[in-house]
């Protein structure tokens, strides 16, 4: 497999334009699991906007799930579905999108990796990824339920001990789980969901999934949910791809297997750089005062006709799957050049149509604001978040968003009638108001305030110090979490950590802490000092050497007054790797350390170097966050502006940017306390945020830039 993938590289130099824009800084020449790593890098530092279960996902599938084949658009597919013209209707392969819920004859959502198999909920997370959440006939729904993919043949149904998602669905399933193991790491890996052999390379993953995706090609409605979602300026974009959608034979590239198609032709063949034939008959209705309907004749391909651009005035303002697009957004009394140009899988983009000239119909400036948004309401209160949700306003020309103020200062704009508040202070109350604004920034008055108490400081329950988190990376990426929900400060001075090198011999290489004191609802990160610098950036403390220095097999203990109350490994285990390139996350059900190790059932496992959640933690349904949490914020978070605020009790020094790979990105000093500090040099994505306090202190938070 290795020759004969190094025979691949020589296409490289000549054919890299060949692939969609989106992977232009992924490192296409790798293979194997540095190629799976560099695409995982990629779908996660893209992933930039998570949607809610109600009404995110419902309002998705109806976007994204389109039958591409139904030219009145108002027909969703279901996945496993295979006949419409019998009498059932849970085989039905479409239904009409609105008819949505949980009876019999509507669809819902299918989480094609079962909640219960990847461990996660409806909160947002895997829970609300559209990439793998399909609609789904409900009583079909039903019947496959968590069970796990296996062989079959035919149409979907149970087979083999498993599941068979039929004929047609099959290479979309296999792409989707692929898309959730590198997005989601081993919480959702393909052996957790599919039955047959693992694979060589990785035993993560199952040959039956690569089988399936080299013998069920890419459809039309894959590439539709594709190019919809990377665009996060959809309402339901969440800024990245499904790269084996894109290019399955990059799977083979990884996992080897049955050689699956090559969209791009950069890796096996001569590339296809055959452009689609123009769009004709390109053509407008339902003209208004601020949108415009097209439509246009199909083009042809060589291969496949993947996407339409639509341009207004020569600018770019979307893609569609479909032969329909609605310009929205316009002036009245405004005329407007529109074009559209047909693009494939390998990215070759045909030349723009013949422009269509239109003109929105006359019509006095908006000048009406929406509605004031009422019933304001509270739920999912904790100590440090709470969810404020609303009635929807109404408008003359339609309600474009809401924004949420927290005691008068904008936490940042929606789409949705809820918002989830974080970095709150515990026992303390804050006033919440909301305002809703149109397309022509008309903005109501703002709401009623409604005050909201957070819970108290944790008292969480804890007997004693614990164990919260143990990242096993790589190189020298070594670290440990410390969590404190006691309900008071604990003195560290009696505690220390300790390793027993090899599982062997007796425990050594003690570790004192410089921190004083522990407060409740705390925690503190311990980190070997020759660590990354992301990982370096979320210390509270750093050493070299022992204990820090500690290896999959070496059982790691925390110790009090010299007895152990907790560990991380087996000791006197031997040399048995218990825990190699993991990080290992103690579970919200676990409030109290434990003298024997039990890593299913009270640990989480996550892939090699994932430390994005250190600094925190949560048990039940309390979160806290360790050193400098309170009286402390950057907002608003997300930013769309690319402008952050600083809002703190304490002297901030340093305000210290670093992107997903390590790289400073973005440095400044002595930030003043609520000026705008502009990112707007920084891409969409992703980045760790290091504030450096008076007195060495330090807080780390992500930031994400829509």
């Amino acid at each position: 497999m290795k020759l004969r993938l190094l025979s691949f590289l020589f296409f490289f130099s000549f054919f890299l334009s060949a692939q969609q824009a989106y992977y232009n800084d992924v490192n296409l020449t790798l293979t194997g699991i540095p190629l799976r790593d560099a695409l995982a890098i990629k779908v996660i530092n893209t992933h930039t906007k998570v949607l809610s279960y109600t009404p995110g996902v419902w309002e998705a599938d109806r976007i994204v799930d389109l039958d591409p084949d139904d030219p009145t658009q108002s027909k969703v597919l279901l996945i496993y579905g295979y006949n419409d013209a019998d009498a059932s209707v849970i085989n039905d392969r479409t239904r009409d999108k609105n008819n949505n819920g949980g009876g019999v004859g509507q669809w819902n959502r299918e989480h094609t990796y079962p909640q219960s198999l990847g461990g996660f909920t409806t909160s947002p997370g895997p829970g609300t990824d559209i990439h793998h959440v399909r609609a789904s006939d409900v009583q079909f729904n039903g019947q496959r339920n968590n069970t796990p993919y296996a062989d079959g043949m035919g149409n979907a149904g149970p087979s083999n001990g498993g599941w068979y998602p039929g004929d047609e669905w099959k290479g979309d399933v296999a792409r989707m789980m692929m898309y959730m193991y590198i997005r989601y790491g081993n919480q959702t890996k393909p052996t957790g969901v599919t039955l047959g052999s693992t694979n060589s390379v990785d035993p993560n993953m199952v040959d039956l999934l690569l089988q399936w995706n080299a013998e069920d090609p890419v459809s039309l409605v894959e590439d539709n949910r594709n190019n919809y979602l990377e665009n996060a300026a959809n309402t339901y974009g969440q800024g990245n791809r499904n790269p084996f959608i894109d290019e399955p034979f990059l799977a083979t590239l990884i996992w080897g297997g049955t050689p699956a198609e090559d969209r791009w032709g950069i890796f096996t063949g001569t590339p296809d750089t055959t452009a689609p034939s123009v769009p004709t008959g390109l053509a407008a209705s339902n003209i208004t005062t601020s949108s415009v309907a097209l439509t246009w004749n199909a083009s042809t391909d060589d291969v496949a006709v993947t996407a339409y651009e639509v341009f207004r005035n020569g600018v770019s303002i979307g893609t569609t799957g479909s032969l329909t697009f609605t310009a929205s957004g316009l002036t009245p009394s405004t005329l407007y050049s529109f074009t559209v140009a047909a693009k494939d899988a390998a990215n070759n983009s045909s030349t723009q149509s013949t422009a269509l000239q239109v003109t929105t119909l006359a019509g006095t400036p908006d000048t009406t604001p929406p509605s004031v948004p009422m019933g304001l309401s509270v739920s999912n209160i904790t100590s440090s978040s709470a969810t404020v949700s609303w009635n929807a306003s109404t408008d003359d020309t339609g309600v474009a968003g809401y924004e949420v103020f927290q005691d008068g200062v904008s936490l940042g704009f929606t789409t949705f009638l809820s918002m989830s508040v974080v970095d709150l202070l515990p026992s303390t109350t804050y006033t919440f108001t909301v305002t809703a604004f149109d397309a022509a920034t008309n903005t109501s008055v703002p709401s009623t305030g409604l005050q909201v108490t957070t819970a108290a400081a944790s008292g969480g329950g804890a007997s004693e110090l614990f164990f919260s988190e143990y990242v096993e990376g790589s190189s020298n990426n070594k670290a440990l979490e410390i969590a404190n929900f006691t309900g008071a400060a604990v003195d560290l001075s009696v505690y220390t950590i300790q390793k027993q090198v090899n599982g062997v011999n007796a425990w050594g290489g003690s570790y004192s802490f410089t921190t004083p004191t522990l407060a409740d609802g705390a925690v503190l990160v311990v980190v070997n000092s020759s660590s990354s610098a992301p990982l370096l950036a979320l210390a509270d403390e750093s050493r070299a050497g022992a204990p820090l220095d500690f290896n999959g097999n070496d059982p790691v203990g925390l110790f009090k007054n010299g007895i152990l109350i907790d560990i991380i490994g087996t000791f006197n285990g031997g040399s048995a790797n218990f825990s190699v390139n993991e990080t290992l996350r103690r579970k919200p059900t676990i409030t109290s350390p434990n003298t024997t190790f039990n890593k299913t059932g009270e640990w989480d496992v996550f892939a090699t170097d994932t430390f994005g959640d250190l600094g925190t933690h949560t048990i039940t349904t309390l979160s806290v966050t360790g050193i400098i949490q309170n009286n402390f914020r950057i907002y608003p978070n997300p930013t769309n502006q690319g402008t952050v605020f600083i809002q703190s009790d304490h002297i901030v020094e340093k305000l210290s940017v670093y992107n997903l790979l390590g790289q400073l990105v973005k440095e400044v000093k002595a930030p003043k306390e609520n000026q705008p500090i502009s990112l707007n040099n920084l891409s969409k994505g992703v980045y760790l945020a290091k504030i450096t306090f008076e007195g060495n202190k330090y807080a780390t938070r992500k930031i994400v830039i829509n």
